[in-house]
């Protein structure tokens, strides 16, 4: 990014180009040193290089980024509609501004449908000049979903699997949206190729640069772990999706691999005591184990609200499996 940026203004210097550009290319290498670390001061010096050079998108680019480290959705979709403005073209501007307004949508407590609207076309806009961005297919399906427009969002999400098959993140919502369609079996076959494609070796590219080879390994260890609860989430709709069909045994096969994936989240214990308690005849000592997990996890916890349901049910499937008098 560096040497990117002494380019620039090596090139800047040579064109002859007025002060105030150059001024402004060495505020946003300040910003960028800034940025990771604190950035308000980021913000503040991007800011700074607008003032002197507002036509410069690509510094516009980096305030929008800058502002998102702080969540503050409304400068970012106001700085990114000022960035397509300048380079209508850019894919990566429209797919920013697309997502700050659908934070600014999550955050309604009413009309979230409707704010969930304003960020269709900047998505539509990313694929019309980059149709091979998947992430810009699978945000407008999640767009289309919020808008009650299922049909569509289904369409979106198929399209971006098909572009990266790879992307774990990208199987939940198509499936999940599936399954409240009581589209069994395509929700079933999807799953199964989640499953299949989370077996797939990611393999780490090798860079000469040190730096590089140090980034690239950073990346590919924050990726597992995400990977590594999108399996979870992918294998406990397998347990829910057999849990509907009936199928104990296979049901009791997710979950206990969904448990195996990822022992963070509370509610595996849950959907694995409640499947062993389920059993003809029951595991017994497995299932309270699990139930007693989840319990001290979960129901006695500052989120024990979020939890009630689960929480209720536990105790009574504890006491059923305990016998009368215990």
């Amino acid at each position: 990014m560096r040497f990117s940026w002494l380019l620039l203004l090596a090139a800047v210097l040579l064109s002859g180009c007025n002060r105030n550009k150059q001024e402004a290319i060495i505020l946003a290498v300040d910003g960028d040193k800034a940025v990771s670390v604190d950035p308000t001061i980021a913000i503040s010096k991007y800011e700074q290089a607008l003032a002197l050079d507002p036509t410069n998108h690509h510094i516009r680019y980096k305030l929008a980024k800058a502002q998102k480290k702080r969540e503050k959705w409304a400068k970012v979709a106001a700085t990114l509609a000022q960035a397509t403005e300048s380079a209508p073209t850019y894919a990566n501007y429209w797919k920013e501004r697309g997502f700050a307004l659908e934070m600014i949508a999550r955050k309604k407590a009413s009309e979230k449908a409707a704010a969930y609207k304003d960020s269709i076309e900047p998505y539509k806009k990313c694929i019309e000049h980059d149709p091979n961005m998947a992430e810009c297919y699978h945000r407008l399906g999640i767009a289309y979903l919020w808008s009650d427009d299922e049909q569509q969002a289904m369409q979106y999400f198929n399209k971006a699997l098909e572009i990266r098959p790879n992307r774990l993140d990208h199987y939940y919502p198509l499936a999940l949206l599936y399954l409240n369609l009581d589209y069994l079996d395509q929700a079933e076959k999807l799953l199964q190729a989640a499953v299949q494609m989370s077996k797939v070796e990611r393999k780490v590219g090798k860079f000469d640069d040190p730096k590089k080879q140090k980034l690239a390994e950073l990346r590919a260890k924050i990726q597992a772990a995400a990977d590594k609860k999108h399996v979870h989430d992918v294998h406990t709709l397998r347990g829910l999706l057999y849990r509907d069909r009936g199928d104990i045994d296979k049901m009791v096969q997710a979950f206990e691999a969904a448990e195996k994936a990822d022992k963070s989240d509370p509610a595996s214990l849950f959907n694995l005591g409640m499947a062993y308690g389920k059993l003809k005849p029951p595991k017994k000592e497995q299932a309270l184990q699990k139930l007693k997990g989840f319990s001290a996890r979960a129901c006695r916890s500052k989120k024990a609200k979020i939890y009630k349901s689960q929480c209720e049910q536990a105790q009574s499937m504890m006491q059923r499996l305990r016998g009368p008098g215990t």
